[in-house]
């Protein structure tokens, strides 16, 4: 498995261009969102209260993270918990989640469409899927930076 600054060298070759990397400070975060927010929407039988689709797809992807790095996986579980809980606020408040998600998620890749226009380059996850995990991290990784926080 490659390291963290082995992904997170190969994405950023993708994403010089200023406008982009700002596009993906805004599109990266919703776009994670929105799929949390699809898979919490889809139904579960009434007997399985406990049970949400969204927390398969979360040990999945921290199980990624985790093989990545302890720090990481940290921050993206704290991160991923805010998302969780903007979406049991809005699941408490009636509106619908999958509504909110599918225009959130289609508007967020827009967005990230046009900032590789923009940067003249594909999207990395053309190349290999497991970028489209990195994204979150890569975006994590700055603020450790920023934070002086190892990652």
């Amino acid at each position: 498995m490659k390291t963290a600054d082995q992904w997170f060298d190969e994405y950023g070759q993708s994403h010089q261009n200023p406008t982009n990397k700002t596009i993906h400070w805004i599109c990266v975060p919703l776009i994670f969102w929105s799929i949390l927010g699809l898979f919490y929407a889809i139904p579960v039988p009434e007997t399985m209260t406990w049970f949400n689709w969204s927390y398969v797809l979360i040990l999945l992807s921290l199980i990624f993270y985790l093989r990545l790095s302890l720090n990481l996986f940290v921050g993206i579980a704290l991160f991923t918990l805010i998302c969780l809980s903007i979406l049991w606020l809005l699941d408490s408040s009636g509106l619908s989640i999958f509504y909110i998600s599918i225009t959130v998620f289609v508007l967020a890749w827009i967005g990230q469409f046009i900032g590789h226009k923009i940067e003249g380059k594909k999207p990395s996850f053309f190349k290999d899927l497991q970028f489209l995990l990195i994204g979150p991290a890569w975006l994590m990784h700055f603020l450790y930076k920023k934070w002086g926080i190892s990652y």
